[in-house]
């Protein structure tokens, strides 16, 4: 049971912010940054990013929805925000043009320039910005604690959900390593077609997270 759990938790995870870091849609964004880099240092670059992504989404996932709580928001409330922004997010990556122009391009980064601002904006916002932050607090709210009266199945649901942050961050990681490769052999058409996928899946993770809030707002009402 904790394993299926800690699958479930991963796949969960992985599903939801894939399609919003879309590392394969970004990766010959990132190469338009350091196509003046040598192989080595972009190497170098592409893990930094990756280390920087994995660190901001863990800090959103472990604290995001407490701090939002912190304000006297309840977390039926959360659920239903969080749940709505996941699937708007989802909905319109759905359905958006892929011919429309994305994000700007940016200028060509020297090999110091860029190990200087790996951070920013090659980590936040060009790889995590606000949508993939909004979609983990929306994950966290989502998910319900049961430390009290199952430790274990905490645990995996913990493993679970920080194996599939790994995952994500490997993903960018060698998406932006390879992509020079990426740009050859995927095409436009193979990275629409993947991104497409991971949207209705995210689309319908919103919608479980809503249903979530909603049926705790309606237990709540008085009777």
């Amino acid at each position: 049971m904790h394993l299926t759990n800690a699958v479930n938790i991963f796949i969960t995870v992985f599903a939801a912010l894939f399609p919003i870091v879309n590392p394969l849609g970004t990766a010959p964004i990132f190469l338009t940054f350091v196509r003046r880099c040598s192989p080595q240092v972009r190497e170098r670059i592409a893990r930094s990013v990756a280390i920087y992504g994995f660190l901001l989404l863990f800090g959103s996932l472990a604290i995001g929805a407490q701090i939002l709580l912190f304000f006297g928001i309840s977390l039926p409330v959360l659920r239903v925000a969080g749940g709505l922004v996941v699937a708007v997010v989802g909905w319109n990556i759905l359905h958006e043009d892929e011919n429309a122009p994305g994000k700007a391009q940016g200028e060509e980064l020297d090999e110091a320039r860029a190990q200087d601002e790996a951070f920013y904006p090659l980590t936040l916002p060009l790889t995590v910005g606000p949508g993939s932050i909004a979609a983990t607090v929306a994950l966290a709210a989502g998910h319900t604690p049961t430390w009290k009266t199952d430790p274990l199945f905490q645990l995996s649901s913990v493993a679970g959900a920080l194996a599939g942050l790994l995952a994500v961050s490997l993903t960018v990681y060698f998406s932006f390593r390879e992509a020079p490769t990426l740009e050859r052999v995927l095409g436009k058409t193979g990275t629409n077609v993947l991104v497409r996928l991971f949207a209705f899946i995210l689309f319908a993770i919103g919608v479980q997270i809503i249903w979530l809030g909603v049926e705790a707002l309606i237990i709540q009402l008085p009777r």
